[in-house]
């Protein structure tokens, strides 16, 4: 497990933005380090003086690098039958944090880019069908999940659906203001699908 002191960060942390591919190769490998280095950061927004100017990078960072989108359930289903090959594994948040008993085998890899994932860790990710992904995404919407389109540059990569509880870009968004872990966009869709046809 890496070490969430700054000054310790190895030198991937500081190239984490060279290419894309490289990017989710290195936040697939060493996510729940990256989820307890967000969070190690979030809780410095908290600290007088400091923390504006922490809040400030992390927005900027989820505006530029990595950030989550809210979408319908509707939005999640569209985003679904424009989608390639569909994957599903584990939530990262729900496997480090635990705070509750919803499902964790709910996260949808989308596309090309989802190989990345399973590259890196073969045993956890399995192909699906659209009719499953829908349903895994019914599913969680019954149990009160907020479903979310998460991209690391301009690489989207995954649907999750949310609790309050243990996911990162909601607890970065409500508890601390960091308001662009996760917000909204009208047109999501349409620029996935843009994005879709680009790669």
């Amino acid at each position: 497990m890496m070490s969430c002191n700054p000054l310790r960060l190895p030198l991937d942390w500081m190239l984490v933005s060279i290419t894309m591919h490289h990017t989710l190769k290195l936040y697939s490998r060493h996510r729940e380090s990256m989820l307890k280095f967000y969070m190690f950061w979030a809780r410095c927004t908290r600290l007088p003086l400091l923390g504006r100017l922490v809040r400030w990078v992390a927005n900027t960072w989820g505006d530029n690098l990595e950030g989550a989108y809210v979408l319908t359930p509707d939005e999640a289903a569209e985003v679904v039958d424009a989608s390639g090959s569909l994957m599903v594994g584990p939530c990262t948040c729900r496997q480090v944090y635990h705070n509750c008993n919803n499902p964790v085998n709910v996260e949808i890899m989308l596309s090309l880019n989802g190989n990345i994932f399973i590259e890196e860790r073969p045993d956890e990710y399995r192909e699906i069908s659209k009719e499953e992904a829908k349903e895994i995404l019914r599913d969680c919407h019954q149990r009160g999940l907020i479903h979310s389109i998460v991209r690391c540059r301009d690489d989207f990569f995954a649907i999750c659906s949310c609790c309050s509880c243990c996911c990162v870009p909601l607890r970065l968004h409500n508890q601390y203001g960091i308001g662009k872990a996760l917000s909204r966009r009208d047109d999501i869709v349409e620029v996935f699908r843009e994005y879709q046809s680009a790669v």
